[in-house]
């Protein structure tokens, strides 16, 4: 049996002396353990007493039930409990990515939308209120815009971030149990199979011809290109540096990232890797390094031409947003989709699922998976050929054909 998050109790069954079974819950109320029986289980081939999935619905509503509350000088709002988490994982040295995740969840959504209450007195009732309003009006949108309802990936994301919250909360006694936790397991998960945006290579190079002339050009084609043909990440491309490029091994090193004004590790432990240097990309960063004055091995590739510092993130989706359409490309392309534009074009050249893993840095091998789609099956429809017979008359005029 998979092991139950934190904070939903546990549930076990029970039989007496005459062997009837019965369920019973038990869950913990700050360092109090709570028992409670909740029902007879039900007999195989019958409808007497309570399936599994009825006795776990019943133990969440006793959970919801025995919640005392907690002393008046211990309250405390999602706000105020919100900084206290950020601030210990910030302690602790978590991913700014992890801290910022909490932090939107809480002062973005949580903290208006349930004000000055205190913590302790939010049901699961009010947590789901607050899942449906993202849902429909929790995107942040253009002054004047109407609202904007979030997709149902970032609801289940940011209402997970709430759940360690509560527990946090648990920990030091603000509340005496997590009533986001049910929430977060009834949302719906995203679906397996993912839609992927991306160029084609004809695309690519119209994208990369259509940057118009300025400041930032040699280093748009530069990076566009860099980023469709090695699969790197934005933050990695930025904190990429000169001594990162192998000319002799015609490799790329991914050993940074560059997110939210901070240079870091790479997002994963895959994330340290190198990848192939085509002569394409290795052209282009030639000419870019001799462009731009041929910089020291530590200057970074991608330095922002006017300011020298790393480059903006919405300044680049902004550049790219314009040169799609000075391409008659689909403007909603994102910056992200140039990494798809690696992956597909891989696992089209028949590249395995494994090597592309690794040259993407993936965590596991179900994300590369997104691109199996895109992979050749030439011998897939040989089969088929063979199975219904190459070079028969199938589909062809029934007269030109005698029946005996």
């Amino acid at each position: 049996m998979a092991r139950r998050s934190y904070g939903t109790g546990s549930l076990h069954v029970r039989a007496d002396a005459n062997g009837r079974e019965t369920y019973y819950g038990s869950w913990y109320v700050g360092r109090r353990r709570v028992k409670r029986k909740i029902g007879p289980k039900r007999l195989d081939g019958t409808r007497d007493g309570l399936t599994r999935a009825q006795a776990e619905r019943r133990l969440r509503e006793l959970m919801g039930e025995v919640v005392p509350s907690v002393a008046a000088d211990s309250r405390r709002s999602v706000a105020e409990v919100g900084a206290l988490l950020v601030a210990d994982l910030q302690r602790k040295g978590r991913k700014p990515e992890t801290i910022r995740a909490v932090d939107v969840a809480v002062r973005v959504h949580a903290a208006p939308f349930f004000g000055e209450r205190a913590m302790d007195t939010i049901t699961r009732e009010d947590i789901e209120r607050l899942a449906l309003h993202m849902a429909r009006e929790g995107a942040r949108t253009r002054r004047g815009a109407p609202p904007k309802g979030l997709a149902p990936k970032s609801v289940r994301n940011y209402i997970g971030s709430l759940s360690s919250l509560w527990n946090f909360g648990i920990k030091k006694g603000y509340v005496m149990a997590n009533v986001v936790s049910p929430v977060f397991e009834e949302l719906p998960k995203p679906d397996d199979v993912q839609e992927i945006r991306y160029l084609t290579p004809d695309e690519l190079m119209v994208l990369v011809d259509a940057i118009p002339e300025g400041p930032y050009a040699q280093t748009d084609r530069t990076l566009f290109l860099t980023a469709a043909m090695t699969g790197l990440r934005l933050g990695e491309l930025r904190a990429l540096r000169w001594r990162n490029v192998d000319w002799t091994a015609s490799r790329v090193r991914v050993v940074g990232n560059y997110v939210r004004g901070r240079f870091q590790t790479p997002k994963t432990r895959r994330g340290r890797r190198s990848v192939p240097l085509a002569d394409t990309v290795a052209g282009a960063l030639d000419r870019h390094y001799r462009a731009i004055g041929e910089p020291a091995d530590h200057k970074l590739v991608f330095p922002d031409p006017i300011t020298g510092e790393p480059l903006d993130d919405d300044d680049i989706r902004d550049r790219l947003r314009e040169a799609l359409v000075a391409a008659r490309l689909d403007p909603s392309h994102t910056f992200h989709d140039l990494r798809h534009t690696f992956g597909t074009a891989m696992a089209g050249a028949g590249m395995p699922m494994r090597t592309l893993q690794e040259l993407m840095g993936h965590r596991d091998l179900a994300t590369t998976q997104i691109y199996a789609h895109y992979a050749p099956s030439a011998q897939e429809a040989a089969f088929v050929d063979g199975a219904f017979g190459r070079g028969t008359n199938l589909g062809t005029n029934s007269s030109e054909s005698t029946v005996s």
